[in-house]
């Protein structure tokens, strides 16, 4: 079981942005920007090769919240997701990094 599965069950705590049947929102531990969110599915998704594109459309509306909850939608975020080992994917499960609030260049997720 990974760290993402455990915070989904309650396991291990997080610090929640916003969450669903199918999707959870949480602050970053080790963030890289002012805003740094994660949000996952909630399913046992390895990554985006496993995504169908059903859940990519509902995930699209739950990052939309996201977005409008933290507030970065008129100064702008960076929506990051790693596939595999070569793009440093650390989680084997779909998820994305959200990042804002301060002008971002190079890589940070």
């Amino acid at each position: 079981m990974n760290i993402f599965e455990k915070i989904i069950k309650g396991e291990i705590p997080c610090k929640k942005i916003h969450e669903n049947e199918k999707f959870l929102s949480f602050y970053d531990i080790a963030p890289k920007a002012p805003v740094h969110a994660l949000i996952i599915t909630k399913a046992s998704i390895k990554d985006f090769n496993e995504l169908d594109g059903e859940t990519m459309k509902d995930m699209t509306k739950f990052i939309h919240e996201v977005v409008d909850i933290l507030g970065v939608k008129e100064s702008g975020y960076r929506l990051v997701t790693n596939t595999g080992k070569d793009s440093g994917q650390e989680v084997p499960h779909f998820h994305f990094h959200l990042l804002g609030k301060k002008p971002l260049s190079g890589n940070f997720a």
